[in-house]
């Protein structure tokens, strides 16, 4: 914005003129000074209310729902399909736990969360796992990315085709992290449908997300995931979070041979989401006709589309 004051002759002004003309002076540079300080504090886009879901892991029923399908973001969430990809390059044979992966210049300037790896250095895959469940490392995530698909948006490609096989019909992926991008939604019902899918397709791996700490380096890396070891029942799966998303969780929980999964995105810290799910978790085994087995459902309820 432009405020500009014509040029008034002062030859023949009087002081009553002159001081009527420094008023103005000031209110234009207050006025312009409240107009500059208005566009830098316009406030943020408000986050989107909370959504939740619960669900019966042997049948795929939903006990509890709240905003099912709903886009919202999923941060670090992301990361649940990350490794599922590593699981699948691993079944088939493309890589193993001790592969190397060789960290590019774009991984190792992704922002934190992050191991701080070095262009030019690599990671064994094992490593890499157990930082992107533990420390959910965003370098490790584009180092992952790259070394299994050439580049990170053609992985994220590969992650949203293998998002809609699952039945995640309203999930796109555009990077491997969860780093925010507008583009890059989920719903809660489709996480659940995630979570159920790395456990229903890969029981071995899935044991990944039990731990509560990883060691690399010298570092010992803590588990965001609070839940583990507090919450009966409770042997994964992760935790997410930026600013957009608010504080985002999977959670399942198994008890005798009845599990449920829950998800929580968009919580406003990390307490009341781990106090929220804590309590939704332990309400289904309490109130809800849970079936028994070892078997797991393909998918949370009926995705809208599938």
């Amino acid at each position: 914005m432009n405020l500009m004051l014509l040029s008034i002759p002062t030859r023949a002004a009087t002081p009553k003129t002159q001081y009527k003309l420094r008023l103005i002076d000031i209110f234009a540079a207050l006025l312009a000074g409240l107009f500059a300080l208005a566009l830098v504090a316009q406030p943020a886009a408000a986050r989107q209310p909370m959504a939740s879901i619960a669900i019966d892991a042997r049948t795929g029923k939903i006990l509890y729902s709240r905003s099912a399908d709903a886009r919202r973001y999923p941060a670090s969430l992301t990361k649940i399909m990350t490794l599922y990809l590593v699981f699948e390059d691993m079944k088939a044979g493309r890589i193993n736990l001790n592969t190397k992966l060789r960290v590019s210049k774009h991984a190792s300037r992704r922002p934190p969360s992050k191991l701080g790896l070095k262009a030019g250095s690599t990671i064994r895959v094992r490593d890499a796992i157990g930082a992107l469940v533990t420390k959910s490392a965003n370098d490790v995530a584009s180092t992952v990315a790259e070394n299994l698909s050439g580049s990170e948006s053609a992985f994220a490609r590969r992650m949203t085709r293998t998002a809609r096989s699952l039945g995640m019909t309203r999930t796109t992926f555009r990077n491997a992290s969860g780093l925010p991008d507008r583009k890059q939604i989920t719903t809660v019902r489709d996480m659940a449908t995630l979570a159920l899918r790395i456990q229903r397709d890969f029981p071995k791996e899935y044991r990944y997300f039990s731990m509560r700490s990883y060691k690399y380096g010298r570092r010992n890396y803590r588990n965001h995931n609070r839940l583990l070891g507090r919450t009966k029942g409770v042997d994964g799966i992760k935790t997410g979070y930026t600013r957009a998303s608010g504080f985002n969780l999977v959670t399942s929980a198994r008890r005798g041979k009845k599990r449920v999964i829950a998800v929580v995105v968009g919580a406003r810290s990390g307490k009341s989401r781990n106090r929220y799910m804590a309590s939704l978790i332990n309400r289904m085994f309490k109130t809800k006709r849970l079936a028994s087995g070892s078997h797991l459902a393909r998918v949370a309820g009926t995705p809208p589309g599938y």
